[in-house]
């Protein structure tokens, strides 16, 4: 089990990653991973899965969000008063590029063995820059409507076809074109969450036009527990990922990676 414990920073962060069924059923150890990193400036979140079929994709994945989380991080530092708009969009792709060389230069010619998604989300002042390829998902708190939270979910990396489901991997030959990229300027964002695929049918729903949407009930719990403070914080989260209901949606390993902003005194 990997987790991540908060730092002092604008935002309340806490995160994990744990084992499914069939990997503990297995005795074979957890593919996901998570990290984080923040400054008095910004905070960097990323999330990435393993890819099951490859052997070293546990190893590929704590490397990836590593790497993320640092580079990002000193990206969005040097660049922390940008403006919502292009910029973001070209700090994103750039940060991209370094952790993408960074770890095919690490992983050298066993690269495929290391294969994992990425999801990464950046909070900087005025602005939420967003980064995904395979399909990790982030979900946004914001605003309210008739005294009832929002969550929004942010638009995912495209299918590599019509008729396909596969997955895009940092270490697929052409990642980089199926890299997709967000820029939020919105005050009213007090909670962030970020997420591997193996919660997408507890986490997400199906909207009335047929796409998916946030599942409000999960997505309202799950916020909640983290912006009252507790000492069972860690324990409780890796009560609900392992717990019967979640796994008896999906058996493969859960990411759950969440900020709320702190209240201020």
């Amino acid at each position: 089990m990997a987790g991540a414990e908060k730092q002092e920073s604008p935002w309340r962060i806490h995160g994990m990653s744990v084992e499914g069924y069939r990997h503990r059923r297995q005795g074979l150890p957890c593919q996901d991973a998570c990290a984080f990193k923040v400054s008095a400036y910004t905070a960097v979140l990323a999330v990435a899965d393993g890819a099951g079929s490859r052997p070293r994709s546990e190893e590929g994945s704590r490397l990836a969000v590593e790497l993320a989380v640092e580079h990002f991080a000193r990206r969005a530092d040097a660049a922390a008063d940008h403006q919502p708009g292009e910029a973001v969009h070209e700090l994103l792709e750039d940060a991209f590029h370094e952790v993408s060389k960074m770890f095919l230069d690490t992983t050298g010619a066993d690269a495929a063995d290391f294969a994992t998604t990425l999801t990464v989300v950046v909070l900087a002042p005025g602005w939420l820059g967003h980064l995904t390829v395979g399909d990790g998902f982030v979900v946004l708190r914001a605003g309210t409507e008739d005294g009832e939270r929002q969550f929004h979910l942010l638009p995912q990396t495209r299918a590599v076809s019509e008729y396909s489901n596969e997955t895009v991997f940092l270490t697929s030959p052409d990642a980089a074109r199926w890299v997709h990229t967000d820029c939020v300027s919105d005050e009213g964002i007090d909670g962030v969450l970020l997420s591997t695929d193996g919660l997408v049918q507890a986490a997400l729903t199906r909207a009335g036009s047929g796409a998916q949407a946030p599942n409000a009930s999960f997505a309202d719990a799950v916020f909640r527990s983290l912006d009252t403070v507790s000492d069972d914080s860690h324990e409780g989260l890796a009560t609900l990922l392992r717990s019967d209901r979640l796994t008896a949606l999906n058996a493969d390993d859960k990411t759950l990676l969440r900020a709320v902003r702190k209240v201020r005194p």
